[in-house]
């Protein structure tokens, strides 16, 4: 029975999805416009394989490349053809070759590196969402960061990096289980490393060196309903600059009310880090970040203190487990040592799981302040929010109270 169970995973679900597709938008017969995409396929073993599956292994699914037309609706156009990023991989190695999950992984991996490219960047993204993402001096050095922001779920991942995989870095990524790793290029020797981890899935993408390129350009974003149909809109674009940030300022009750700290440059660095990543994060989110590496990221939630304890609480969680790998090259649930465990979870605690010195980012205003209040207690330094709820009063108040500066983007960061 379980051999059965495990054959599940490695099927190839038959393609019966055509060869071209065609959308058109249109308001009359003299106003269409048409994109025209083509199916992606690998030769593998001299055969051509499109995607494995889709999410699961009993999903039939098909990736397609736009390869012609255009779309312009007002002053906003769609991505050109042929500038090709997660639908035009060179597949290196496949092993098992991708699912629809791997190839949603890496874009959703390269959505988030596309607005870094003055330093080495490395993204870990599991389930479409980053698990770990850092700057580095150099490109292990950001892969290592990202690695231990969360080793736990970075197993099984999908890594993305901005710069040449070097024999450093793939070093550290073949000591450990990833799904992908996706590069602009590999240095010599590389790809044989790489091939010691035969189910690898190792992808090249030439457009990763002008990846910068891609900021600002917009797509249709498709949603399919359960009765067939569509809800379609432009892809979100985030403030790009510490420039466009807001003073954290609002009135309540004819009473002014302002933040008494600015925040250091350091801090409005890391505040920008914080907003770009949040673009890749399923609402209902918030993080922290600090030094150029996440620290704890809480996604999906329902509500804003909800998810800010679960950023917290994970943060803590992978402290702990950071501080056991790094020291004793053991798992925290691994270790049987009572007393090491408890030295670990004293330097967590001292260490308020890292969240100390931190910037807290949100991705929507905060209600009511008991959800900054959660990073506030943990001595985050400073917040980066939205703005524009009704009680900004009140996270104002807060961040005075713990002498924290914060800042408004103006600008809401969610992704459904």
């Amino acid at each position: 029975m379980p051999n059965k169970l495990q054959d599940m995973y490695k099927r190839i679900v038959k393609d019966l999805f055509p060869e071209n597709m065609e959308l058109s938008f249109y308001n009359n017969k003299d106003d269409r416009q048409t994109l025209f995409y083509k199916k992606v396929q690998w030769k593998i073993g001299g055969e051509e394989k499109g995607l494995r599956y889709g999410e699961n292994p009993n999903q039939e699914a098909a990736l397609y490349k736009l390869t012609n037309g255009n779309l312009t609706l007002g002053e906003v156009s769609t991505i050109q053809p042929g500038k090709y990023l997660a639908s035009d991989i060179e597949l290196i190695q496949s092993g098992k070759h991708p699912g629809k999950i791997n190839i949603t992984d890496v874009d959703n991996a390269l959505n988030i590196l596309r607005y870094f490219k003055d330093s080495p960047v490395t993204v870990i993204v599991k389930h479409n969402n980053p698990c770990g993402v850092a700057k580095g001096k150099t490109l292990a050095e950001s892969y290592q960061k990202a690695l231990m922001a969360d080793r736990i779920a970075a197993f099984g991942g999908a890594i993305a990096v901005n710069r040449p995989l070097d024999k450093e870095t793939a070093e550290l990524i073949i000591s450990s289980y990833s799904e992908v790793v996706a590069a602009p290029s590999f240095e010599e020797g590389v790809i044989e490393m790489l091939s010691t981890k035969k189910n690898l899935r190792v992808m090249k993408i030439d457009n990763i060196n002008n990846l910068h390129d891609f900021v600002g350009d917009q797509v249709i974003d498709f949603k399919s309903l359960i009765d067939g149909g569509l809800v379609a809109q432009w892809s979100y674009v985030p403030q790009m600059t510490i420039d466009s940030f807001i003073k954290a300022e609002t009135t309540h009750k004819g009473e002014s009310f302002s933040v008494k700290r600015q925040p250091t440059k350091e801090e409005l660095d890391d505040m920008l880090f914080g907003w770009l990543v949040e673009s890749g994060i399923t609402s209902n989110s918030v993080i922290f970040v600090k030094d150029g590496a996440t620290v704890g990221i809480g996604t999906g939630e329902q509500d804003r203190v909800g998810v800010a304890e679960i950023a917290r609480d994970k943060a803590y969680r992978k402290y702990a487990d950071k501080l056991c790998f790094e020291k004793y090259k053991t798992p925290l649930n691994l270790m049987e040592d009572k007393t090491i465990l408890e030295e670990i979870d004293k330097l967590t605690k001292e260490a308020k799981g890292g969240i100390k010195g931190s910037i807290m980012v949100s991705d929507a205003f905060f209600p009511f302040r008991d959800g900054i209040d959660v990073g506030l207690k943990e001595g985050v330094s400073a917040v980066l929010q939205p703005g524009g709820s009704i009680n900004d009063y009140q996270s104002i108040i807060a961040c005075n109270e713990y002498d924290a500066a914060m800042m408004y983007t103006g600008q809401r960061s969610f992704k459904h």
